[in-house]
């Protein structure tokens, strides 16, 4: 179904033709809106299910690289090897997410994940993955997620009307983190119950649920060329990104908090385990009190964006991850470094949602692969350069000052965030 078409909204809030392009009725502007949309709904528990065995997977490579090489610089590298496909063919991907049918390239990276992660589970379990062979198989993975995630977001304007987009987003980011406040958990017990390998095997089965979901989509769409070359179109993509104020100031506004914000991810496991002194439970914990904290986040954004506005909610939402920085690396008392985990989980919601949902309520139907790939690829380079920078920071001056470097850092980015303000609303989408 064309993005641009009427469309009939059927709810007990609004029974409406409302046009994609206008803005939402006065009623049922409810944030689980999105949900009474049927394809939607599964898309999002198929996602949920997804997530869930993504940060299963990642506590366990996590774990697993502290068992084969233990130094800072090879843990922070799963992180890296997983995102390095996306630095360099987010943005290809996206341009065929715009001319291949979207449901079709869906199901093929599909079963490329689920074959690799069943792969590192059998190979885990028999006890001969290496180091370099853990990297190896998590950048396979990382070029399968590249052509999955902008292909996967550009269809969330499908299956709503435009002014749930933003709703839409909020959900999304909802379900990946209940699943983060979950997953590790779940994780650090399959770990001591079964062993790592068992993580991996609850990832190749998520897969398995979103294939199940996308074989039932049945589009009334698909992507064309537009009789534009492959390196047409991908121009086309950047050129926009770059010449749209907004656009530009999403990315600007991912670079300037990921960058110092991904020293927590690349150096988590590690700081559980020798700062903390915690096994695999403890930095289950961890994470899950991120997750914990970026859920409260979800319910208090809309909120806390219609009194202050996109970008104060932003510089905000980086300070409050800053401030959570610095108590870390102080290695708190464990009320203290909850408390700071849960503020960290807000205010990473709250930035990457802010910028996510405005990126894509920005971009237009026929460009939004390309769009979002651009995002990625912005959001994948500053994980990437962000957790080889601390890892050998961590290597250099130790793990604390590692982490105090970073909440400096992300406070200075917090108030350079408000020079490049972000022109759309996100109230009337």
């Amino acid at each position: 179904m064309s993005s641009n078409s009427p469309r009939s909204i059927a709810s007990p809030y609004a029974s409406v033709v409302v046009d994609a392009g206008q803005r939402s009725p006065t009623k049922g502007r409810s944030a689980w809106e999105p949900l009474r949309q049927p394809m939607f709904r599964l898309f999002w528990i198929a996602s949920l299910a997804s997530n869930l065995g993504t940060w299963i997977h990642e506590v366990g490579a996590g774990w697993l690289m502290t068992t084969l090489d233990a130094t800072p610089e090879m843990v922070a590298a799963v992180r890296t090897s997983m995102a390095l496909p996306i630095v360099f063919l987010a943005i290809p991907a996206g341009v065929l997410a715009d001319r291949i049918d979207k449901r079709h390239l869906l199901i093929g990276t599909q079963s490329i994940l689920l074959i690799v992660t069943a792969m590192l589970a059998v190979s885990t379990a028999t006890g001969v993955i290496t180091a370099w062979g853990l990297l190896a198989m998590t950048f396979v993975i990382g070029l399968g997620m590249v052509v999955h995630v902008p292909t996967w977001q550009s269809a969330i304007p499908e299956l709503v009307p435009r002014w749930q987009i933003s709703r839409a987003v909020g959900l999304g980011s909802i379900s990946f983190n209940l699943a983060r406040a979950v997953g590790p958990a779940i994780g650090g017990i399959l770990i001591a119950l079964l062993g790592i390998w068992s993580t991996f095997a609850i990832n190749a089965i998520s897969f398995a649920g979103v294939l199940t979901v996308l074989i039932r989509w049945k589009r009334n769409t698909t992507e064309t060329s537009r009789g534009r070359s492959f390196f047409s179109s991908m121009r086309q993509g950047i050129r926009y990104v770059v010449w749209k104020r907004t656009m530009r100031h999403v990315m600007l506004g991912v670079v300037l908090f990921v960058l110092p914000g991904s020293a927590l991810w690349s150096l988590m496991p590690l700081y559980a385990k020798t700062a903390l002194g915690w096994g695999a439970q403890g930095f289950g914990i961890l994470v899950a009190m991120i997750g914990v904290g970026a859920v409260l986040g979800a319910s208090m954004l809309p909120r806390v964006r219609s009194r202050l506005g996109s970008d104060r909610t932003i510089a905000a939402a980086m300070t409050l991850y800053a401030i959570g920085m610095l108590a870390l690396s102080a290695e708190p008392a464990w009320p203290i470094l909850l408390a700071a985990t849960l503020l960290m989980g807000c205010g990473w919601m709250a930035t990457l949602t802010t910028l996510n949902a405005t990126a894509q309520i920005t971009l237009p139907r026929r460009l939004r692969a390309r769009g979002m790939g651009c995002y990625l690829t912005m959001m994948a380079g500053s994980m990437s350069l962000g957790s080889f920078v601390w890892g050998q920071t961590a290597g250099a001056i130790g793990m604390s000052g590692a982490m105090l470097a970073s909440g400096i850092t992300m406070i200075f980015t917090a108030l350079i965030s408000l020079l490049f303000p972000l022109a759309a609303s996100l109230d009337d989408a």
